[in-house]
């Protein structure tokens, strides 16, 4: 979301290459997990963390899985709510869809509540790496998808920061909050009301994605000698509704994205993206 103010910040030149060399890091680190879970002949990454360090480097691996995965969750959350029903940001509040449709009323928060049972009918998917890897007729196809899947984010990254460039100041940190007013268009209003309600949308479908592997691996970390989540209905929907009762209600107390983005940033998500597979291969 605010890929287009950093780029302002940095420069062109200085942000085009940060992203790319991301892009790259990113692709090693997947490499490694891939190679050594075909080496270790296991289909999760906590188990190939096992197969390294043993128990402690599993249930540490999982721990950073778990802080990293419920940021980036309650993160969706504030952003879902904050595009449905407005935001204050500075002193200035930025309308959100349903009130600019509907107007300021009590029942705008009960819609927005509602979109918790969005999420409910596709929580049982199951995309994570090693998953899909394990579900394709070829595995040896895995490593092509990672690479055409890096460099078509990437190219959607580098075409988003050139906002950045194009607006220069005028592009706020939250990139959404610019979608609020009026852009001096043609049918201005339907294309915000289209931008914000994609976003919302998008983040609605990765929502399922990013909980399958928290709730694996909250599993794992609580019944690790017990049988699959996937087996035990009663474990898996109190799991589910407890996951999502924590996360709401963070969403709720949490006052900016930028808190949680810090936290889990600097920490579980440096470790699960890029020191674990590194550590893995020094093993």
């Amino acid at each position: 979301m605010e890929l287009p103010a950093i780029v302002n910040q940095l420069g062109l030149i200085p942000g085009l290459l940060a992203i790319i060399f991301i892009s790259m890091l990113t692709k090693s680190s997947i490499d490694k997990i891939l190679r050594f879970s075909q080496a270790s002949k296991s289909s999760t990454y906590s188990g190939v963390a096992a197969d390294a360090f043993g128990g402690i480097g599993r249930i540490i691996l999982q721990a950073c899985i778990v802080i990293n995965n419920t940021g980036r969750l309650v993160v969706y959350m504030i952003i879902i709510g904050d595009v449905l029903s407005g935001t204050w940001e500075y002193g200035f509040h930025h309308m959100g869809v349903l009130e600019e449709w509907f107007g300021e009323y009590w029942w705008t928060a009960v819609l927005l509540f509602t979109t918790l049972f969005v999420f409910a009918p596709l929580i049982s998917f199951k995309r994570v790496v090693l998953p899909i890897e394990n579900e394709l007729k070829d595995p040896t196809q895995m490593k092509l998808i990672v690479r055409k899947s890096l460099i078509f984010c990437t190219a959607i990254y580098i075409t988003t920061s050139f906002f950045g460039v194009l607006f220069g100041d005028h592009i706020l940190d939250d990139v959404l909050a610019n979608f609020d007013a009026d852009l001096g268009i043609p049918y201005s209003s339907l294309l915000d009301d289209l931008i914000r309600l994609s976003y919302c949308l998008h983040l609605m479908l990765v929502f399922p994605i990013v909980f399958f592997s928290l709730r694996l691996n909250v599993d794992g970390l609580l019944f690790p000698y017990a049988v699959p989540i996937a087996i035990s209905k009663r474990r898996l929907v109190s799991t589910t509704v407890a996951l999502m009762g924590f996360i709401f209600t963070k969403a709720n107390f949490i006052p900016s994205i930028r808190d949680a983005f810090q936290f889990t940033g600097a920490t579980a998500a440096v470790c699960v993206s890029y020191i674990f597979p590194a550590a893995i291969t020094l093993r």
